[in-house]
């Protein structure tokens, strides 16, 4: 598939909206005529942009850009693609799979950079733009994936492959077209095909639907305090942070709690306000579930019979079975079997780390059952008390700028040889965002790395990378790479300063951005984090060692004021107290990977579910029902599975977490923080992108097949 196609197909990914802030820039709704082209002149999408490394020129983009530009990208792709299905001569890679790999330039140009905007800094003009072009795109990516025409040339390159003297790439681009094709029902008849669009646009629909409900829910859902007693336990700066977040939705002389994207909230660590705790944490949870306009729950209802419809339509018992074909897992059986197996040893810990909590809370004659709202208060206590280890400590030593610099960067440049050069006359679409140009080795230029890290209410919650440009060897294009988080940006002259789950967000969203800058191949549907979802979040979730690689840690924990390195007692302790806590951490990822399973395993003709009744039935029957501790998405707010890519797919981040130990292991083996063992690294895994099968590319890399004992030993469940 061309990288238009794919980026169509899985436009789900980057669905993203927010109620807020309104445009800056002049806005104008004005569309062409359907099939007929834009005024090329005048839309800085209809050509590739002239800055360094063909970056969006965010100064001349408006927000009346967009719709013109969808429009006309999808135009010439079909253009490009009557071109290839009108050629009389004989199928073959060249005339037919190669101008598929370089179809739809324009569109790619414009969905890149309109789902990036529309997810980091969203306005609603952009969700009016949104909401029109999701079934379009789904429409347009069907008119490719059905066309007969099309996939007859596809099917005969693919029935002829092993004759026609392709390259492995080559071979690779043809097997992944055609399933890809295949499972998105070329083969159907032409009477199931009109069933499946009806079915695609619906979902897409609804999926955006979905999104913007949540988001708008959560706006709504921050918790507004009036007396700052309440507030006691949290930092000078989080005070300050929640009196600005609440002047910036003019409540001056109060201050707003926001809500992040996971059911436990940051806040619930230091409140000491019992009542005020437990306020956040039912808003946190019920926030899509007031019966109003942001409830989610019908949607719910109807994805989930949707897509088991779907998958029925196109020969599968469900949902999973039909989504996993193409992922490592191979099929829900071994996903439900990597979260289940592991389900006694983290609910055993988790019920041992909670009688550890009601310990403190007896020995302080709290006098009631620690909830769900006390628990990551009363942890912190018994972390303090266990290892002398305090939240409050760490965070002076972790200044974000110098995480970035001293500690993300340092790594890729002792591991990979990579320079940074910060670039402030590229333009940016938010003032908060930083663009950094990165060097190889050699001195070439790599890729531009762009940095949004601070939250802000144009922007939807969570972290993640993607890109603007893609590397595509037909091209020459270099990646123009992004990473997106929400941490709290602090008051006027006070430093950023990160908890430790803050520092390995950053390491892990920028193993991401490694994985998109390392790509180096010829085709660009095969390039870059373009892999399996059980394979995409281990170069990531791998990258996320180096935080505390004692050379690394050392370069960049050093206290914002003093500049002095850490105490060695505390980085010990840190050390000491790494398991701490994941009997509860793992089981509410469980509770949420089996949550989804549980919803993409139904058949076609199970009956419709009340979402709240399912959610306790299933947690029940995977035995993860612990009430202290709900599951780290409710399916209410699961914005990865029924707004995102993630349906079905949520198990990956626990299967590429298991891969990622074990390459670990390795580099233990092979002397860890190296150039020689970062080279191959990049060569074995980071730079293949989906060139070759991914099992056999690993095994090539270790020696073996992946082991599921690092993961449960990092995690203390061992």
């Amino acid at each position: 598939m061309s990288r238009t196609v794919i980026l169509a197909a899985a436009i789900s990914l980057a669905l993203a909206a927010c109620s807020g802030k309104e445009s800056t820039a002049p806005v104008t709704t004005e569309t062409p005529t359907a099939g007929q082209p834009a005024d090329a002149s005048a839309n800085p999408f209809m050509t590739a942009s002239a800055l360094p490394f063909q970056a969006p020129a965010f100064d001349k983009i408006k927000d009346g850009d967009y719709l013109p530009a969808f429009e006309e990208g999808m135009r010439q792709q079909l253009a490009e693609i009557g071109q290839i299905t009108d050629n009389a001569e004989p199928a073959t890679f060249d005339n037919t799979l190669l101008p598929l790999e370089k179809s739809g330039a324009i569109l790619d140009r414009t969905s890149r950079v309109f789902f990036s905007v529309v997810q980091a800094d969203t306005n609603p003009e952009r969700q009016k733009i949104q909401e029109e072009v999701i079934p379009k795109l789904a429409a347009h990516s069907d008119a490719i994936h059905l066309d007969a025409k099309l996939f007859e040339r596809v099917k005969a390159v693919y029935d002829a492959r092993a004759g026609a003297g392709l390259d492995p790439e080559q071979l690779r681009v043809v097997e992944e077209t055609y399933k890809g094709f295949v499972k998105a029902g070329a083969q159907l008849s032409d009477t199931d095909k009109e069933t499946l669009k009806q079915y695609n646009a619906e979902e897409a629909t609804l999926a955006n639907d979905f999104h913007n409900k949540l988001v708008a829910a959560t706006a709504a859902g921050a918790v507004v305090v009036e007396d700052k007693a309440r507030l006691a336990g949290l930092s000078e700066g989080d005070v300050a942070s929640a009196a600005e977040d609440a002047k910036g939705r003019k409540l001056d002389g109060k201050w707003v709690l926001a809500l992040q994207n996971t059911t436990q909230q940051p806040v619930l660590m230091s409140l000491q306000d019992r009542d005020l705790r437990a306020k956040v944490l039912e808003a946190s949870e019920t926030r899509t579930e007031h019966g109003d306009a942001n409830d989610t729950r019908k949607i719910i209802q109807r994805l989930a019979q949707l897509r088991a419809a779907k998958a029925k339509l196109l020969g599968f018992p469900s949902y999973a079975a039909y989504n996993l074909t193409d992922q490592m897992a191979q099929n829900p059986a071994n996903a439900l079997k990597l979260l289940t197996d592991t389900v006694p040893a983290a609910t055993a810990k988790a019920r041992g780390e909670l009688a550890e909590i009601q310990k403190v809370v007896d020995a302080q004659n709290g006098g009631f059952k620690a909830a769900a709202s006390d628990w990551d208060f009363y942890a912190e206590q018994v972390r303090k008390a266990k290892y002398d280890l305090d939240e409050a400590q760490i965070k002076p030593y972790f200044e974000l700028d110098n995480v970035l610099q001293n500690g993300v960067f340092f790594a890729a440049n002792q591991l990979y040889g990579l320079t940074f050069k910060e670039r402030k006359d590229i333009p940016v679409y938010h003032p908060d965002v930083r663009v950094f140009e990165v060097s190889d080795a050699d001195g070439k230029p790599l890729a531009l790395f762009y940095a949004d890290y601070y939250k802000r209410d144009s922007k939807s919650g969570g972290a993640w990378m993607d890109v603007f440009v893609e590397q595509d060897g037909l091209t020459g294009a270099r990646p123009v790479v992004y990473n997106v988080c929400n941490f709290t940006k602090p008051a006027a002259g006070q430093p950023a300063l990160l908890s430790w789950d803050d520092v390995t967000t950053m390491f892990h969203e920028f193993g991401h951005a490694l994985h998109g800058m390392f790509s180096n191949t010829k085709y660009p549907s095969v390039a870059g984090t373009g892999v399996p979802r059980d394979f995409v979040e281990f170069p990531s979730q791998f990258n996320e060692h180096w935080a505390s690689d004692p050379k690394v840690f050392a370069n960049y924990a050093k206290h914002y004021q003093s500049k002095e390195a850490m105490p060695q007692a505390l980085v010990d302790k840190i050390a000491k107290a790494k398991t701490f806590n994941q009997g509860y951490a793992t089981t509410e990822y469980l509770a949420a990977a089996l949550l989804d399973l549980a919803w993409h395993t139904q058949g076609a003709d199970a009956p419709q579910q009340d979402v709240d009744k399912f959610e306790a039935d299933a947690l029940k029957k995977y035995h993860v029902d612990l009430a202290q501790v709900p599951p780290r998405y409710r399916s209410s707010y699961f914005d990865h599975i029924w707004g995102g890519g993630y349906s079905a797919g949520y198990y990956a981040y626990f299967w590429a977490e298991m891969i990622d130990h074990d390459a670990f292991e390795w580099f233990k083996e092979h002397g860890g923080l190296t150039r020689e063992n970062g080279q191959v690294f990049r060569d074995k895994i980071l730079s293949i992108g989906n060139t070759r099968d991914l099992a056999t590319a690993y095994r090539e890399f270790r020696g073996k097949d992946p082991s599921v004992e690092p993961l449960l030993k990092n995690r203390g469940l061992k």
